[in-house]
């Protein structure tokens, strides 16, 4: 075991795992885990508990679960866990006397290329905006958020076709992977800290609220599919589907979407339905929809929608 790093991890989803798996599989002393609060989740609104929490258990590694990070009593217990570095991935914003507490740092994992995609969503606005690449970013935390002084990076391509989700998998071991090589360095004391580059445009990657995630089919082609996959499979994109002899309106999230670009003349939003295929005319071709979700059913492939609906009476 590497006595000398008494570390603390603050996390909370699945990203966050890989991160602190990793650290504990090579052997590193991590002294305290801190999660999020157990909160109702589900039709019964029973307590779930983080994937930190539940993978920290697991390890036996002792826990905390403030909702005050200011609170006296958890600063205190966190001081008495005696730690030299703390690890930040996917948790929330520190306030200074937490970050600010070990010798060694805070540094957190974001998964962007800082300083572009700095907030709260950057894995979702690298692909609604188009990018053909985005990465990984270590840096040490300091009082505006996502602006320390970076550690290392890593950089990844984005498919033409990858999806939030996709992407969000191959970032969650890449990132868990430099954590591990930053961990490495501070060890040694062989980092290199580096002031981010703000002599550019910066992109920011702000919450994404429900509102935003209705698709404008009057966009072009490629914003409305990078649109779709960069929303996918959450917060998720979504239509409204119109019953034409009823007026009844169903909401319909969209997960999987394909470009076929050609010319038509056909009006934007028009419907193409045939036994296995529903696609929607837009500028500069059609988008064919490959999985979505109908209001009150469950995810499915276009062919399973197709076959329970008549499609010649819905329009968009």
């Amino acid at each position: 075991m590497n006595k000398e790093l008494r570390i603390i991890f603050m996390g909370t989803p699945d990203f966050a795992v890989e991160s602190l798996k990793i650290l504990v599989e090579n052997n590193y002393n991590i002294v305290g885990v801190i999660t999020a609060p157990d909160k109702p989740a589900g039709r019964g609104q029973q307590l779930s508990q983080s994937a930190v929490k539940i993978y920290a258990e697991k390890q036996s590694i002792p826990l905390l679960q403030p909702t005050n990070l200011k609170d006296a009593h958890f600063l205190n217990e966190l001081k008495s866990l005696n730690a030299n570095l703390q690890i930040v991935v996917a948790f929330r914003m520190l306030p200074e006397v937490v970050w600010n507490m070990p010798i060694l740092g805070t540094f957190n994992l974001h998964a962007s290329l800082l300083p572009q995609y700095r907030g709260a969503a950057p894995i979702n606005w690298a692909i609604i905006n188009g990018e053909k690449e985005t990465g990984v970013t270590t840096f040490f935390l300091q009082h505006e958020i996502d602006t320390g002084n970076i550690i290392l990076q890593e950089k990844v391509s984005i498919g033409a076709d990858e999806t939030a989700g996709e992407l969000h998998d191959k970032l969650m071991l890449l990132g868990a992977e430099l954590v591990l090589k930053t961990v490495q360095q501070i060890e040694t004391n062989t980092t290199n800290p580096t002031p981010q580059n703000t002599n550019q445009e910066l992109k920011l990657a702000y919450k994404i609220f429900k509102p935003f995630c209705e698709i404008n089919w009057n966009k072009p082609i490629n914003e409305i599919h990078n649109h779709i996959r960069g929303l996918s499979p959450y917060p998720t994109a979504y239509t409204f589907l119109k019953h034409k002899k009823t007026h009844k309106v169903i909401s319909c999230k969209i997960f999987k979407s394909k470009l076929l670009k050609e010319n038509h003349s056909l009006k934007t939003k028009t419907l193409i339905a045939t036994k296995n295929e529903l696609k929607v005319a837009v500028d500069g071709g059609f988008i064919s929809i490959l999985e979505l979700q109908p209001e009150g059913k469950k995810r499915m492939n276009i062919t399973d929608f197709l076959n329970g609906i008549n499609s010649d009476e819905w329009e968009i």
